[in-house]
């Protein structure tokens, strides 16, 4: 039977033993966006991949902003329930673990808010560009949950002490964080495709 859902997305099943990987792409992208890069650091995992129904002047994205950086926090909380909603279908449609989220810019700050705001949905993220989502982040608790924080000391897109206010929310939640920022700006390198692959690695 087919997973209904008004999410555009691509299910790639792989293996049963490791945590599938969910794939939150930036502004702009789309749920084939972030493949190649999910099959360079960790292949052969099952990869669940929505496209963010918000259109902002024509480009994707999973939440509405105001400006940049500055986010509509109602429509954040409405998307990232309906996104929880969505992974939590489509793992039980198919029989999967929680999945470990690897989200970029738009996609990681989605991915951040998941973590917040319903807690045990995920079994770990990647956060690559990631800023915290709300204004007053909530109390909420990720016992031991593994998270890779990649920022670009350079990011001109995300203010270092906005990555820094999320990576303490994180810790204070009790999660296993690891928070990484690099002399670069927004776009990924070499170096954060090494950091995601040591990191998955280490969740295997």
């Amino acid at each position: 039977m087919k997973f209904e859902t008004d999410f555009h997305f691509v299910f790639r099943p792989g293996s049963a033993t490791l945590r599938p990987l969910l794939l939150l792409h930036g502004t702009g992208g789309n749920e084939h966006d972030l493949l190649d890069l999910a099959d360079a650091v960790a292949p052969g995992r099952t990869l669940i991949s929505p496209r963010g129904k918000v259109l902002e002047h024509g480009m994707p994205r999973f939440f509405k902003r105001l400006a940049e950086g500055v986010f509509d926090e109602a429509d954040l909380r409405r998307r990232a329930d309906e996104l929880a909603g969505f992974v939590n279908g489509i793992c039980t449609h198919h029989g999967v673990q929680a999945p470990v989220a690897l989200g970029f810019s738009n996609g990681a700050n989605i991915a951040a808010a998941l973590l917040a705001l319903h807690p045990g949905l995920l079994g770990g993220a990647v956060l690559l560009r990631a800023m915290a989502p709300l204004k007053d982040m909530p109390a909420f608790t990720l016992p031991q949950t593994p998270v890779l924080l990649v920022s670009g000391g350079q990011d001109p897109m995300i203010p270092l002490a906005q990555a820094e206010r999320l990576a303490a929310s994180l810790r204070q939640a009790g999660a296993a964080l690891t928070h990484e920022t690099l002399p670069t700006g927004h776009g990924l390198t070499q170096t954060d495709i090494g950091l995601m692959s040591r990191f998955l690695s280490a969740q295997e």
